[in-house]
């Protein structure tokens, strides 16, 4: 199961070098791409907003 960010998201930039894939990108509010998502959880681990969960 893939993870997706929500609106919490404050785009702080530490997800995106936690990502082993890269499926994460920039953007106002980060996003991840559902197909290269290994549903690892490393990114909601290290999300200090909780802006990241299960899709």
């Amino acid at each position: 199961m893939a993870y997706k960010i929500t609106d919490k998201c404050v785009a702080c930039g530490t997800c995106i070098d936690e990502c082993p894939v890269g499926a994460i990108s920039e953007g106002s509010i980060y996003s991840i791409n559902a197909d290269n998502c290994v549903s690892c959880g490393t990114c909601a681990s290290v999300c200090p907003n909780d802006a990241i969960v299960e899709d």
